[in-house]
């Protein structure tokens, strides 16, 4: 088997030598031509004059291009057609396009695109929360309300009460290769398009629409990204289409890259929130009731705004049992970025809400706040259950593909199930899979917390001027798309007669282990070594259809379909094998590179040898969607997740309450991966998570000034966590318990949950704020060095 094996990521050779080739290492044909986009200004504005001669006559400039010479409603939004390729009149914000530059090299047309001569008849920009609610700029009517139990009157019979506020800044994505497209123009006003985008189709649909074609018309293929974080969800449209239009208007390839500081200008970031909060408990810190209100800033232009922050009330439990409670989401317009889809995709929002509630909670009560924690989350409800026995009217499948023959930890071949009923989230979804308790548990002990914690204080009490922190936070994470229609893959699996395997898939590769996971998976299904698989670049002309890779679901979904596929074929050698060996179909084997039929046993490449011989198919499509999922976002109500993931991180932090300046000591993380398909990469995805969540409450701050312009786009103003910001103890170890759901080798997402364990960070630094004095000092994000001495002086008072 060659699931449930650490093995390193496919590219990682080319990856460290420098050949693995992005689309801007893409072999150009001769001719080809270059973009830039000429940025406004100016935030919020209407354009009253534009003089571009100066443009049209710099050196190389082939062609300039307005809104007034597309020839096709150039719309580059997701979701609600509101983002129009080049501004049409009027601008949103500062770093808007308003012209397309065409040059024979990118930095021709960079030089040009900055001699544009823009009028602007400047409007007074929305930028603040405050600002949008006092316009009432909003991108629906008015707020969306989640609800369970009765909030009010809880709150009235809470014994006590308690009120405050967190802010959150946005996070820039960083990824390392930066947005980049080429589109090549072909027979029939037929197009190519490479792009480094999350969703292929997406570019393929909007592709298609600018330049007046049908979707077939339209081929996009993506062999990598260098990294994603969801800022190549979406953001990738603009470049894309720009490309293809002007591959349309030129007839020669074009192809368009942002330099890092367009980047950073340009693109949407994380959402930005403030959650205000009320809640009832008792002295124990145990919640009666809580209310909270989310403000997301949502920038210009609608983009994924809307399940964003969706998603964020939806994780606004995280770990926690709320009996009564009422979420208000008011998401609001402003003259800044559309912000977009960022790792949590508005989550780690919701979940840094009430991590706030129980660090101001245990502050007032002066208690432990991991007692706090505890004694209000879900209780743990699973049970032991051997494979095949029916669960909720489901059977426990033991096939292959299931935990009885994967290595599972139950050597008897009990199956870990969760019980039905109990414990319902806030949309009412029941809670039938928690282990957070048991987990929690296991890292308390194996990270020694409260031995450190009761010498962290013997520490603080000494020391006048360094102060030490340690928190421990924990994780409840949904898996699915919360727009039902998106949960489904599909896959291409081909077996040649010389027993090797190509396959192709939905998913994008962005550096987070996608492809070797999905060929482990198709060398387990067939039995052979992995170095017998093949997976191409991800293409819309032999997977149509596809869902981004996001929600963490790349593995949930694209693995399922590849099984899907995988099976079709071998069932079709095995019928085959079985009639000409004289057994049954069931009985054929694959292992170990070799096929067993009765007595035969022949290798693999002789199976499919002979099935080509004798005219079986050897290629199938396969598909998958996620089963047991339903939701009605206006109502709150309903089951969006298939599964919950879980995990806890500990960390101990130091500040300096002379200048705020603090580092991380010691991180320890348990996290559930389920039944890892590949350990390696699942603890590489929590560490680079872990570091990444940490960052985004830390160091990274961005900064707009009175006008609207984005001040910190670039990496001397924009501080992401380097190597030397990871805790100098970073011990890491994955949940050994299969997924009780049934998922691709009962494993579980990994990409975005391990993102929330970087908030122990933050509140580890809240508590050691802690220490300087009596009052709560009542940190806000980002805690930066600035941050946190405010906080310190809060805190005395």
């Amino acid at each position: 088997m060659s699931v449930a094996k650490s093995l390193p990521h496919d590219a990682a050779r080319l990856h460290v030598t420098g050949a693995a080739r992005y689309v801007d290492d893409i072999p150009t044909p001769q001719g080809t031509l270059h973009l830039a986009f000429g940025l406004s200004t100016v935030a919020a504005g209407r354009i009253t004059a534009m003089d571009l001669s100066a443009v049209a006559d710099a050196p190389g400039v082939v062609r300039v291009l307005t809104a007034d010479d597309l020839a096709h409603d150039c719309d580059v939004s997701p979701s609600n057609h509101d983002e129009p390729l080049l501004a049409d009149g009027r601008v949103h914000y500062a770093g808007q396009p308003i012209f397309l530059v065409i040059a024979t090299s990118h930095l021709a047309a960079r030089k040009a695109a900055k001699l544009g001569r823009i009028e602007i008849a400047e409007e007074t920009p929305i930028l603040t929360i405050e600002a949008a609610l006092a316009a009432d700029a909003r991108f629906e009517d008015g707020p969306r309300i989640y609800q369970k139990g009765e909030p009010d009157v809880a709150l009235e019979d809470a014994p006590m009460r308690l009120s405050g506020r967190i802010e959150m800044g946005g996070q820039e994505h960083f990824y390392l290769e930066g947005q980049a497209a080429m589109a090549l123009p072909q027979d029939n006003g037929d197009m190519v398009v490479h792009s480094s985008t999350q969703h292929p189709t997406e570019i393929q649909h909007k592709v298609a629409h600018a330049i007046g074609q049908p979707m077939h018309a339209v081929r996009v293929e993506t062999r990598r990204m260098g990294g994603g974080f969801g800022g190549k969800e979406s953001q990738g449209n603009a470049l894309a289409v720009a490309c293809a239009v002007a591959a349309m208007e030129t007839g020669r390839c074009c192809k368009m890259r942002y330099d890092r500081d367009d980047d950073m200008i340009i693109t949407g970031k994380r959402h930005d929130f403030r959650i205000d909060y009320t809640v009832g408990h008792d002295a124990d810190g145990r919640i009666q009731a809580i209310e909270f209100t989310h403000y997301t800033r949502c920038g210009w232009a609608m983009d994924l705004s809307l399940p964003v922050a969706d998603r964020a009330m939806l994780h606004s439990d995280n770990a926690y049992h709320l009996e009564h409670v009422r979420i208000t989401s008011h998401r609001l317009r402003t003259n800044t970025q559309s912000a977009t889809a960022y790792r949590g995709f508005g989550g780690p929002q919701g979940v840094l809400g009430i991590e706030k509630v129980m660090d101001h909670l245990a502050q007032e009560l002066g208690l432990d706040p991991l007692a706090v924690r505890r004694a209000n989350y879900y209780a743990d409800n699973r049970k032991e259950t051997s494979a095949g026995e029916a669960i909720d009217g489901r059977e426990v499948p033991a096939d292959a593909g299931d935990l009885a023959s994967r290595g599972a930890p139950q050597a008897s071949g009990d199956v870990s199930v969760p019980q039905s009923g109990g414990q319902t989230t806030p949309y009412h979804q029941p809670v039938t899979d928690c282990i957070i308790n048991a987990l929690t548990d296991r890292l308390a002990d194996s990270a020694d917390y409260q031995t450190r914690r009761a010498e962290i204080a013997k520490w603080n009490a000494d020391q006048p001027v360094l102060k030490r922190g340690i928190a421990m936070t924990p994780v409840k994470f949904g898996i699915s798309f919360t727009l039902t229609h998106l949960n489904q893959a599909g896959a291409l699996v081909h077996v040649y007669q010389d027993g090797s395997i190509h396959l192709n898939h939905g998913g994008t590769e962005m550096g987070q282990g996608l492809f070797q996971k999905i060929a482990q998976v198709a060398a387990s299904r067939f039995g052979v070594p992995l170095e017998t698989v093949k997976i191409t670049a991800t293409d819309t002309g032999k997977v149509p259809n596809t869902s981004a890779t996001a929600a963490s679901s790349g593995s949930d979904l694209n693995g399922m379909a590849v099984q899907n596929a995988c099976d079709t074929i071998r069932g079709r050698i095995a019928a085959h094998l079985a009639e000409r060996y004289g057994c049954a179909a069931g009985d054929v084997t694959f292992e170990g590179g070799m096929v067993q039929a009765g007595s035969e046993r022949i290798s693999f490449a002789a199976a499919a040898a002979s099935a080509y011989e004798n005219r079986i198919s050897l290629s199938s499509t396969g598909f998958y969607k996620t089963p047991d999922i339903e939701w009605d976002r206006i109502a709150g109500r309903g089951r969006p997740f298939f599964y919950f993931a879980y995990g806890a991180a500990c960390t101990e932090v130091v500040i300096d309450t002379l200048t705020g300046e603090n580092r991380i000591l010691r991180t320890d993380i348990l996290h559930d991966a389920g039944s890892s398909l590949n350990p390696a990469l699942d603890i590489g995805q929590v560490e680079g998570g872990y570091v990444q969540g940490a960052g985004w409450l830390t160091t990274e701050e961005l900064v707009w000034d009175d006008k609207g312009s984005l001040r910190t786009h670039a990496p001397s103003t924009y501080k992401i966590p380097a190597c030397s910001d990871r805790p100098d103890v970073f011990n890491v170890a994955l949940w050994d318990e299969p997924n009780p759901a049934q998922t691709i080798y009962r494993s579980k997402a990994v990409g975005e949950p391990p993102f929330m364990l970087g908030i122990s960070a933050f509140m580890a630094l809240s508590d050691a704020v802690s220490a300087c004095g009596p009052a709560y000092g009542d940190l806000q994000a980002p805690a930066t060095a600035e941050g946190v001495l405010r906080a310190v002086q809060k805190a005395r008072g």
